[in-house]
């Protein structure tokens, strides 16, 4: 009896522990499998491929009937490695979802929509969190040679005061080109010569020179990338990015499966660019170029309506404006997959007022530390920053030396207490997202019977959504599958007026179309229409 207290006990007190914290691969897989257990008749759980790192790229699948014939978003966390909340929101968009499955509104919202969620696209990168030595890697565990040197991860970070993180570094030197921040310390910003300011300091990442080729830090583990390594405007042989595009499994992995579900109409990405807070611009000049470099009119309208949903849902503020850098996912589904594409870190550092009942004052400069710092200390965070000590670094003999500056992974993660608020509201627009999906109906439809056998039939084809049936750039793609009208006859059934199969390249939002028939013969009749990005309509007319 005491054992089996004792070992509940333990149950108890680890699962209170592991929900502290974010969840390492393996604990993902755990999350993963009690989803598929306790729901297996919404969802199903894949395996893609593993890494080389010999991870799992897992792929789970939510929904109702036959999944593959309704329209479907794809939810896509971990393309950033150092990006934990990704992850996090993928899967906890997932649990919430499937907790809430017996309500009507979920259970009629499975029924007519597909959610692939692709959880962690980087878990290799990721198990660094997790490590001996803590740093921010985005790169999985293909072995590189980043300094072209013939030599394979022979120049990594080195853990200089030995507190199992790698944080920044600064040597003094009469060239360096950053100071003290002159409201706090602990920062250094970039002196401004314009100003006539002077530099104090090197500001480097911690490490030594182990290669000696002039070089600090360029050759480490880390590997490629997976948001540098997709095909747009893929930036080859650059550090992290791969010799070529879709160089990796787990890359090949989503373009396989995705290239495949013709039902996709949207993808959310969850990394550090972002298009939720901040919608693309229209740019005329960008949207004509040859290879193009902008989003088409009508895609950028439905993103700023889309954006528009996602801020009045969570509430977002002060969001940081970051253009994609190439080989990312958020260009890739629109300008390749030509999907409607979204992305968004999901939290940021919020801006901090200065707290006047503490006698703080406006920063005389403003800066991403300075900020964060101030902002950890209003909400009482701690040890998310590394006080700067004084170290012995070969590379610099005859100069002061220190290592410290914020913790790895604070500025792009929140502590784990906010997650479930995070996701709580990633959720609730991710619901709403799909019920702006296009779906398709039949309006007005008649028959009229007339002489010799034969029938006239007439239907107004709908568009309920609040998206088009295609992005704009869809439209140009031979790869989706159109928006078709068929008629199925059968017998001597015949088709004497209209076009028997009719293919549209898409259908607006709340727009609509009509067709009309003239048809020999007598009996059923079925009317085929739709496409895999607005569902399928099947209906049967008396002749």
């Amino acid at each position: 009896m005491r054992q089996s207290l004792f070992a509940t006990l333990f149950i108890l007190f680890a699962a209170s522990l592991s929900a502290q914290e974010y969840s390492n691969h393996a604990e993902q897989t755990n999350r993963l499998n009690a989803l598929t257990k306790a729901y297996p008749g919404l969802t199903t759980l894949i395996s893609l491929t593993k890494t080389n790192g010999g991870k799992d790229i897992w792929l789970l699948t939510i929904g109702s009937g036959k999944t593959e014939s309704k329209p479907a978003i794809a939810v896509v966390g971990g393309t950033e490695g150092n990006h934990l909340l990704g992850t996090e929101l993928a899967i906890g968009f997932a649990e919430n979802l499937l907790k809430g499955s017996n309500s009507d509104s979920i259970k009629n919202l499975l029924a007519k929509t597909t959610y692939y969620v692709f959880p962690n696209m980087s878990p290799d990168a990721m198990e660094q969190y997790f490590a001996k030595l803590k740093y921010e890697r985005t790169g999985n565990a293909t072995e590189t040679d980043d300094d072209r040197d013939g030599k394979l991860n022979e120049d990594g970070f080195d853990d200089l005061d030995g507190n199992g993180k790698i944080t920044q570094m600064r040597a003094e030197s009469p060239i360096g080109d950053y100071k003290i921040h002159p409201d706090d310390p602990r920062v250094l910003i970039k002196a401004d010569p314009s100003k006539g300011e002077k530099g104090k300091y090197i500001l480097l990442i911690e490490g030594i020179d182990n290669d000696k080729d002039g070089l600090l830090n360029e050759d480490g583990e880390g590997g490629i990338a997976f948001n540098k390594n997709l095909t747009y405007k893929h930036n080859t042989f650059a550090a992290g990015a791969g010799d070529y595009p879709a160089s990796e499994k787990e890359t090949r992995a989503l373009l396989n499966f995705l290239y495949d579900a013709f039902n996709v109409y949207a993808i959310i990405s969850f990394g550090s660019n972002n298009n939720l807070s901040n919608p693309v611009t229209f740019n005329p000049a960008a949207a004509k170029e040859r290879i193009l470099a902008g989003y088409l009119e009508p895609d950028a309208k439905a993103n700023s309506m889309v954006s528009e949903l996602y801020n009045k849902i969570t509430g977002t503020k002060d969001a940081p404006k970051i253009s994609p850098a190439g080989g990312d996912i958020l260009s890739w589904g629109y300008f390749h997959y030509a999907r409607y594409s979204f992305s968004t870190p999901g939290w940021w550092v919020p801006k901090a007022k200065p707290d006047t009942a503490k006698k703080e004052k406006a920063f005389t400069v403003e800066d991403p530390t300075a900020n964060y710092l101030r902002w950890a200390q209003q909400q009482g965070i701690t040890n998310t920053f590394t006080e700067w000590k004084t170290v012995s670094n070969p590379d610099y003999p005859n100069q002061k030396v220190e290592v410290g500056g914020l913790d790895p992974f604070v500025m792009i993660n929140p502590p784990y207490k906010m997650v479930a608020d995070i996701v709580k509201k990633h959720t609730e627009f991710l619901v709403k997202l799909a019920n702006q999906q296009p779906e398709i109906d039949v309006l007005n439809l008649k028959t009229e019977k007339l002489s010799n056998g034969f029938t006239r039939i007439s239907l107004d084809l709908i568009n309920k959504g609040g998206l088009s049936t295609h992005s704009k750039l869809g439209e140009r793609s031979y790869f989706l599958k159109k928006l078709k009208v068929a008629v199925k006859t059968v017998d001597k059934q015949e088709v004497v007026g209209g076009r028997k199969i009719t293919l549209l390249s898409s259908l607006d939002a709340s727009a609509s179309q009509s067709f009309n028939w003239l048809i020999k013969g007598t009996g059923k009749l079925a009317i085929e229409i739709g496409c895999p990005t607005a569902g399928v309509k099947n209906i049967e007319v008396t002749l």
